[in-house]
């Protein structure tokens, strides 16, 4: 499986070389808006789902200014805070802080989930569970983003993967049951805050039993909210 076309198709997160961070490649090499509709417009699946929600604004919106590793390093700041009881989402630029360690368990494209699988597969697949988790989709928006995915030429596998994800329901103990260690379980977490803006009951609901389910530590689900807060305020939202 080509994990990466994958994710980028997915998340629209991909930078074309000398873009500046929230930017996409539009066609014709012009650039588009980061966030949503930059992501949108570049093919990005979770930007799509989200982008169809009534007067959405910030749910997924950081997730165009690098993905997987924007989570990745977040969830590991996040983390160390909690260790060392230290405030998080502080930093004037969280969507640009340094890569995870290699050895820290935080560094997704080398981590492998509870079935053995690419790590970053459960994290995509949080993130889509957590945008559909307001039940806002309708048939019609579920026949455009089936169309879409057919339309990417990607893989058996890939176009499998995708279609499995977005046709699940949100299943807060499915999302959860792939982590495999503690780093997992924050870096599953805070990717699926990322993915919405949970200003309604239903995905503040959702959040709750994300947080149940993944049995996070006491005390680093606060950090971890602090964390995407201050993503957000990174992009302007």
């Amino acid at each position: 499986m080509n994990i990466e076309r994958l994710l980028q198709e997915a998340l629209g997160s991909g930078q074309a070389r000398g873009q500046e961070p929230g930017q996409t490649q539009g066609q014709g090499g012009s650039a588009l808006p980061g966030g949503l509709a930059g992501g949108a417009a570049a093919g990005g699946l979770v930007a799509l789902l989200l982008g169809s929600k009534k007067a959405r604004k910030l749910g997924g919106k950081a997730l165009s200014y690098g993905g997987m590793a924007a989570v990745g390093g977040l969830a590991y700041k996040a983390w160390r805070d909690w260790q060392q009881n230290r405030p998080s989402g502080t930093e004037a630029e969280p969507l640009h802080l340094p890569p995870p360690p290699a050895d820290s368990g935080f560094d997704m494209a080398e981590e492998r989930d509870s079935t053995g699988q690419d790590f970053r597969l459960a994290v995509l697949r949080a993130m889509i569970l957590a945008a559909n988790s307001d039940g806002h989709i309708d048939g019609e928006e579920h026949r455009r983003i089936r169309d879409r995915i057919e339309a990417l030429g990607l893989g058996a596998e890939e176009k499998a993967a995708l279609f499995d994800s977005f046709a699940a329901p949100a299943d807060p103990a499915e999302a959860a049951r792939p982590a495999r260690t503690d780093a997992q379980r924050a870096e599953l977490y805070l990717a699926s805050v990322l993915a919405v803006d949970p200003d309604t009951p239903d995905e503040r609901r959702y959040l709750d039993d994300l947080a149940r389910h993944l049995a996070l530590p006491e005390g680093l689900r606060g950090h971890l909210d602090l964390e995407a807060e201050a993503a957000r305020r990174q992009v302007g939202a």
